[in-house]
């Protein structure tokens, strides 16, 4: 089993090769020679992250698992995939209740490198899964176990943080339980939305490839490929939806051919949990016949707000309570300026099947709510104290080019401290993502849920649409090194990330 590696302190120089090698090795504090004094980080061996660990308590109740990455076929309404996956696609939905601990042992069978990446948790950083910034990535046949304390109630998920395997069938739902739970509801209902192209039209590997050379070099090469997606609009996101063009959206796994089925009683009160797994799309999600009730964002609950829509971006959740009709209804997660849409049922009474052909209903022409409209819960807001720091965040690139980027820097994993975001513990930072591309980013923090300016929700992912700005604020409570950056897993890899580190007293 390989062991959690012990970083010390590093500087925002060090390579990749030398700051996993002081993992492996005695602490230390490493400064390079130069004229100017590096910025030297908290990094996820330090005490700090330790007491943290510590300071959050916990029931000491521990909830076990086994996750097993391997190669997979999956069946989509009678087309064969071959994939890679955590057994059934989505995973086995993991379950804890707050204050618990997650042990989650984790093998890789898979042919290369893998990790679990939990997002929008504040939990330890050594157990963030994200390799060369906070562990050593988990190679073939090997076993990491993560263990951490599942401090905050809400809706999460669980990926891969290596290249594009998020874009395979490597995902699932993770749900803290709330043991004080104020919300009245009588079932739920997990939706996993994800756009799918793995086995079918190429690998996202194959994918990211292609994407690199930039629609400049494909037109200098005589033609367009079919992966890439050129006439994918909206209003709603600004302008240009997407990138790569999917041959299937689904539900919980499923094409609109053989869809989910959820079985409920007229009268009931629901939770539904939505999750966007997809890597390249926005979901405009509706369900016919029927008002949805949000409470809940990226997990914090919200001051209520009624909508016939929802939009969500990669990696952003909605948790939204709906009172079921007499009848089966469609429950329609439509690409979001793609022009095509995934599909699930909601049966409450014997009749006819809503048939798997709707490209549309109703509610879907509505309004369509976006977090700009909500609120966060008074249980949830920051206190109000001034801010320490303020810094930025500028999201550039083009298609042309496929050059993203985060404050004219693109990632760099043989230097990913190259650039990075400094802050120091117990500090309010406000941080402002302007977005001066041309093209809609979801814009994900790890390790810290904000808020958004204004008093508004609690999150971890934000839609940043072309030529905007938003201010959110967060306190700097859980040191060492985090990741930030497009939750479009394409613009992620190209280069658009960054790292949030903590400032070494």
């Amino acid at each position: 089993m390989r062991e959690t590696m012990s970083y010390d302190i590093v500087d925002a120089s060090l390579t990749r090769r030398g700051f996993i090698a002081v993992g492996t090795g005695a602490l230390a504090a490493l400064t390079l020679a130069s004229c100017v004094t590096p910025i030297r980080y908290m990094t996820p061996g330090t005490a700090a992250v330790g007491a943290t660990e510590i300071a959050r308590g916990g029931t000491g109740r521990i909830t076990s698992v086994d996750l097993i990455a391997s190669t997979t076929q999956v069946d989509l309404a009678g087309r064969t995939a071959n994939t890679w996956s955590y057994g059934p696609v989505p995973a086995t939905t993991i379950r804890v209740t707050a204050g618990d601990t997650l042990r989650a042992a984790v093998r890789n069978d898979l042919p290369t490198d893998t990790s679990v990446h939990w997002h929008g948790l504040a939990l330890r950083n050594d157990m963030d899964g994200v390799p060369g910034i906070t562990q050593a990535s988990i190679g073939k046949g090997e076993v990491f176990t993560y263990e951490f304390v599942a401090a905050t109630p809400g809706t999460y998920w669980f990926h891969p943080h290596v290249g594009p395997q998020v874009d395979r069938g490597l995902y699932g739902a993770l749900i803290i339980e709330d043991p004080h739970e104020p919300l009245r509801y009588d079932t739920e209902w997990v939706v996993v939305l994800d756009d799918w192209l793995d086995g079918v039209s190429a690998t996202p590997d194959e994918v990211l490839e292609e994407l690199s050379g930039g629609m400049g070099g494909m037109m200098g090469s005589g033609g367009m490929s079919g992966n890439m997606m050129m006439d994918a609009r909206s209003d709603l996101l600004g302008g240009d939806a997407g990138d790569v063009s999917y041959p299937y959206f689904l539900i919980n796994g499923r094409p609109p051919a053989d869809p989910d089925v959820f079985l409920g009683t007229p009268g009931d009160r629901v939770r539904i949990r939505i999750i966007n797994a997809g890597s390249d799309t926005a979901f405009r999600v509706a369900l016919g016949g029927h008002r949805l009730t949000v409470t809940h964002t990226d997990g914090f609950p919200v001051n209520p707000v009624e909508t016939d829509a929802v939009l969500l971006g990669m990696g952003e959740r909605y948790d939204v309570i709906v009172t079921l009709g007499d009848g089966v209804f469609p429950f329609v997660a439509q690409a979001e300026g793609k022009q095509d849409r995934a599909f699930a049922l909601v049966r409450t009474s014997a009749g006819s099947t809503a048939p798997s052909s709707v490209t549309s209903i109703p509610e879907l022409s509505g309004p369509v709510l976006t977090a700009a409209a909500l609120t966060a819960d008074e249980s949830v807001a920051l206190v109000t104290r001034s801010v320490d720091r303020e810094l930025t965040a500028t999201l550039s690139g083009s298609m042309m080019a496929y050059d993203w980027a985060i404050n004219g820097r693109r990632f760099d994993p043989s230097n990913p401290l190259a650039g990075a975001l400094g802050v120091a513990q117990k500090e309010r930072v406000r941080l402002r993502i302007d977005n001066i591309s041309r093209m809609w980013h979801p814009f994900h923090l790890h390790g810290h849920t904000y808020q958004h300016a204004g008093g508004g929700p609690r999150k971890d992912t934000s839609i940043i649409l072309p030529g905007t700005s938003l201010t959110v604020e967060f306190d700097a409570d859980n040191p060492g090194l985090w990741a930030a950056h497009c939750h479009n897993i394409y613009h992620a890899e190209a280069g658009m990330m960054t790292v949030l580190g903590y400032e070494a007293s």
